[in-house]
């Protein structure tokens, strides 16, 4: 099964506004998701760089 991370509804509208309520939502969820973790992970190291330093990921 293919992930839906590059276009979740939640992840845009964290890119809309941030703090919204679902964006920070989406923020929080990515700690533990194992969806996200397998999506990252699956990313070059590039993108996983634009990706650390865009959402600001630990």
């Amino acid at each position: 099964m293919a992930s839906n991370c590059e276009n979740c509804s939640f992840r845009k509208k964290y890119d809309k506004n941030p703090k919204s309520i679902f964006g920070r939502l989406w923020k929080w969820h990515t700690k533990f998701c194992p969806g996200w973790k397998k999506y990252f992970n699956s990313l070059s190291e590039e993108k996983k760089s634009e990706l650390i330093k865009k959402y600001t990921l630990s």
